[in-house]
């Protein structure tokens, strides 16, 4: 693959959205970057897809709910790229279902830090190495909201939901603070899709449970969501920034 060849970052690339996203725009002729926290073993698994089809990626280790770690997460990213073309913030975290009045500092803490603080700070690095007023090219950000945004998530996860709404807001502002630097930024906002992460937050049967509510009668798939992430990151979408689209089955 050329040298000149796009670079994409992709925040929790290891698995569920993050891997779709890695493995569609490594076809699509991106280098891939697959950050990942603790599970290496899948992200070497996302980057072993890539490099088997043809495509070149690696595997980076970060938590993006730490300062430093995104900092040296870049840094290596521009040591095996040497540029940076796009950046999917993937990464988040939901937390076991709980009213508001049971939720501890501690839980909301993680939650905000993780899905909302890493988040800015790894478009804040992006924007850095992309910006034409930084001496960039130009590039290209999608967020990954969710519709819990829009829905609140009462009595199971108001505190994830919150983060999600604070990433729709964030991707607005930052879209019309970068408009005239070459720099796009948009989101995704999937509904229920069948990933492991509402297993990682205690409840592994919620598709099944809120498969009913989806007009389309049924949960979305992580390949539907990347095509709506890759789209966005596209020529295709020259002119579409602070958009948020909802790929939720209706719901």
């Amino acid at each position: 693959m050329s040298g000149a060849a796009k670079s994409l970052l992709v925040t929790g690339g290891s698995r569920g959205i993050g891997a779709a996203v890695a493995i569609l725009a490594a076809s699509s002729g991106y280098r891939v970057a697959v950050n990942f926290v603790t599970n290496k073993a899948a992200a070497e698994t996302v980057v072993g897809e890539i490099i088997a089809a043809g495509g070149e990626a690696f595997p980076v280790r970060g938590d993006v709910g730490s300062a430093r770690d995104i900092e040296a997460m870049f840094g290596e990213v521009d040591q095996r790229f040497g540029r940076l073309d796009a950046l999917v913030n993937n990464a988040g975290i939901v937390d076991k279902k709980s009213r508001v009045d049971e939720m501890t500092a501690e839980r909301l803490d993680r939650m905000m830090r993780v899905n909302i603080t890493g988040s800015v700070l790894c478009a804040a690095e992006a924007v850095r190495r992309m910006s034409v007023k930084h001496g960039g090219s130009g590039g290209a950000i999608v967020n990954l909201s969710s519709v819990a945004a829009i829905l609140g998530g009462s009595g199971q996860y108001v505190d994830y939901a919150a983060s999600k709404g604070a990433i729709d807001t964030f991707t607005v502002g930052l879209a019309r603070e970068v408009a005239q630097e070459g720099i796009r930024v948009n989101a995704v906002r999937p509904g229920i899709i069948d990933t492991e992460i509402h297993a990682s937050g205690g409840e592994p049967n919620r598709i099944a449970q809120l498969r009913g509510s989806v007009p389309m009668m049924r949960e979305g798939t992580a390949h539907e969501v990347a095509e709506a992430v890759l789209w966005l990151l596209s020529d295709a979408a020259s002119y579409t920034t602070g958009a948020i689209i909802d790929v939720s089955g209706g719901r």
